[in-house]
């Protein structure tokens, strides 16, 4: 388990690194964004990652790992708007913006730590086809969500399925990382 916890802290590092320098090239220009908007970004890397396992191969740079970390990003992104609310042009100070990155990924994190001490890192024997699978689940059930007015009977809410994507697209890297794609 101490492996997985290291190789989720490397994970991270690299999508922190390229969230943290486009918030100094952007700003937080994504405070605007509601968060059916962060869900679509996500949809659309999610099913470019589709698109290319398919058809095995791509005709623009960004790799499958680099779409992963897109979708770490805006992940932790939904989260936070989740938490603010009031999608608006609005600027937040660069050390609020990390305390709340940190704050989420510790989060994603303890919740994968449980997970994987209940389900034997059964992630660690699943295909690359099914992280995507999953990750595109997980959006639909977020659009029927946000459909109910956010409202769900028995079901886990939106910060949840965030949360999972969020871990899922680490297990993607682990395994890139790994060579296991």
């Amino acid at each position: 388990m101490s492996q997985t916890s290291t190789q989720f802290d490397q994970a991270i590092a690299s999508c922190s690194d390229i969230f943290f320098k486009k918030t100094k090239d952007y700003g937080t220009a994504w405070r605007v964004l509601r968060i059916i908007s962060v869900v679509d970004q996500i949809f659309i890397k999610a099913l470019r990652i589709r698109t290319i396992q398919d058809i095995g191969n791509q005709k623009i740079g960004d790799d499958i790992a680099s779409e992963f970390k897109g979708i770490i990003n805006y992940s932790v992104i939904g989260l936070i708007q989740l938490k603010l609310g009031d999608p608006k042009v609005d600027e937040l100070p660069v050390e609020e913006v990390k305390s709340m990155y940190q704050e989420y990924v510790n989060f994603a994190k303890s919740t994968m730590l449980d997970k994987n001490h209940d389900y034997g890192e059964a992630w660690r024997d699943m295909s690359q086809e099914s992280y995507a699978d999953l990750i595109l689940m997980k959006l639909m059930r977020i659009r029927q969500i946000l459909t109910n007015d956010g409202k769900t009977l028995i079901s886990e809410g939106i910060d949840a399925n965030f949360v999972d994507i969020l871990n899922y697209s680490v297990f993607a890297l682990i395994q890139i990382q790994e060579g296991k794609h």
